[in-house]
C-alpha cells in the first residue's frame, strides 16, 4: 500500500476492510483474499450507512448475507 500512495493520486487508503466501510452506503468485495472471506458481518452492517453488499468474486453465501440484513448482490451465480 506504501508503494501505491507516490503511484495513485486522489485515492483513500483505509488500514482495514472495517475502517473502509465506515459510513458507506455499498460494499464492493473485488477479491478472494482470505482476510475478506470471514468479515465480521455484524460488524459491517454496524459501520455502514447503506445496506448494500455487493460481491464480485462470490465468496459469500447469499442466504448468510440476506441473514445478517444486507441486500445481497453477486456477479454470475
Amino acid at each position: 500500500m506504501e508503494n501505491a500512495r507516490g503511484i495513485l493520486e486522489g485515492v483513500s487508503y483505509a488500514a482495514d476492510a472495517y475502517e473502509a466501510v465506515a459510513g458507506c452506503d455499498a460494499m464492493v468485495i473485488v477479491t478472494e483474499w482470505n482476510q475478506f472471506r470471514n468479515l465480521d458481518l455484524e460488524r459491517i452492517r454496524g459501520l455502514m450507512r447503506g445496506r448494500v453488499f455487493i460481491d464480485l468474486r462470490n465468496i459469500y453465501a447469499p442466504e448468510r448475507l440476506r441473514a445478517a440484513g444486507f441486500e445481497y448482490v453477486s456477479v454470475g451465480r
